[in-house]
């Protein structure tokens, strides 16, 4: 009988402390690294953080760094150094050259997580387009060191079958790609017009904060949800009825810190559906400790993509996950999120500067029904501005 069991390549995590972050987001950070490694395919088994003024504009890290982690992958059986932030493609080549293994950065990790999850045409013609815009300016290194060592993780996709050395090719690739995506968002287009009558509302949110799960209650559907980042790629759109009114919800791809720039440019139509949307919810995981942050990076992505004058409501979702470990304070402790419980948090700025919010937990199905509620009387009201004479109907 064969071994079919597969490789698990066994990956340290790189990440560093600057005047830009902090030693405990940098702990966060790499946290999530961790998550998306998880997601990939690899196991992730330690971590390294350095303290720089500036990153080393040759190898990242500093050289005593690099030695002390070369010490370890020796003793270890390490095959992938991935780092949080992006390298150049100098970076990569003399890190690669000094450590002898494979390197990725984050937004290589995060391109090969979209790749291993485009099921669609769609998702993948612009998951492949992000890539090779990626590749391009990386080209020499990565053709050589493809052709060295085939397979795994961060080599999905692109370069994957042909070892291809002129960059005109991979330029006419684009090329070709972006014509390839033209037609497809022509389609989709065609698609949305088709729709456009009924009162149209897109989920948003960092990834993995439960969209999908929201998705199938009020839509009584099955989409996959899975506890991983970017379990959802294409924008699915489900019709929900609401007593006895219909509009369209669409669940969209997860954002994320450092989401790559060219990833966002090549989904920019996929997040159509956000921008032609009649209003957003803005899906917050309140049991996550970095959740401002989070709802921060999407606050940031929807501007860069168009859509931050959307109205919205924000959803805090999971509060089921939510804890609150009470410990002897007294009244003159500052409120931190060790202290504070979730009723405290419901009266806090979020719920005051952000009149329009429920807290909700998706799984444990509570607080469903003021969400409807939300939801039905926000769509009514779009609906008997566009049709008056509906109005009666509801």
């Amino acid at each position: 009988m064969n071994d079919t069991k597969l490789h698990v390549e066994r990956a340290v995590l790189i990440g560093v402390i600057t005047k830009e972050q902090n030693e405990k987001q940098v702990e966060e950070y790499l946290k999530e690294l961790a998550f998306l490694t998880h997601t990939a395919g690899a196991k992730p088994i330690k971590q390294f953080i350095q303290k720089l003024e500036h990153p080393n504009p040759k190898t990242f890290i500093g050289s005593g760094k690099i030695q002390e982690i070369k010490r370890f992958i020796n003793e270890n059986d390490i095959s992938l150094i991935i780092f949080d932030d992006e390298l150049t493609a100098t970076q990569l080549r003399n890190i690669e050259k000094i450590l002898d293994i494979k390197i990725l950065d984050r937004t290589h990790l995060i391109l090969d997580i979209f790749a291993k999850r485009a099921k669609t045409a769609h998702a993948k013609v612009q998951v492949e387009l992000a890539q090779y815009k990626y590749l391009l300016p990386r080209l020499t290194r990565m053709w050589t060191h493809l052709e060295r060592q085939k397979g795994g993780i961060g080599l999905r996709g692109p370069g994957e079958t042909e070892i291809e050395t002129d960059r005109r090719v991979i330029r006419d690739k684009i090329t070709k790609l972006k014509e390839q995506l033209k037609k497809i968002d022509k389609q989709k287009a065609t698609q949305r017009k088709n729709r456009s009558k009924l009162v149209r509302v897109a989920l948003v949110g960092y990834t993995n904060v439960g969209k999908s799960t929201i998705m199938n209650l009020l839509s009584k559907s099955d989409l996959f949800a899975e506890n991983k980042l970017f379990a959802t790629l294409d924008t699915t759109v489900r019709k929900v009825v609401i007593e006895n009114l219909p509009f369209l919800i669409s669940d969209t791809v997860g954002f994320i810190r450092k989401l790559p720039h060219d990833l966002v440019e090549s989904f920019k139509s996929t997040l159509d559906e956000v921008r032609e949307s009649d209003f957003l919810i803005h899906v917050v995981d309140i049991s996550h400790p970095d959740f401002e942050q989070q709802l921060n990076t999407v606050n940031e992505t929807l501007l860069e993509i168009g859509a931050a004058d959307k109205p919205t409501y924000i959803l805090f979702n999971k509060i089921d996950a939510f804890t609150y470990v009470k410990k002897d304070f007294d009244d003159l402790s500052p409120v931190t999120k060790e202290n504070i419980s979730l009723e405290d948090l419901k009266q806090s700025w979020m719920a005051k500067d952000n009149a329009h919010c429920i807290f909700i937990s998706a799984k444990e199905k509570q607080n469903i029904e003021s969400l409807k509620q939300m939801l039905y009387k926000k769509a009514k009201e779009i609906h008997i501005k566009r049709y008056p004479y509906d109005h009666l109907l509801y």
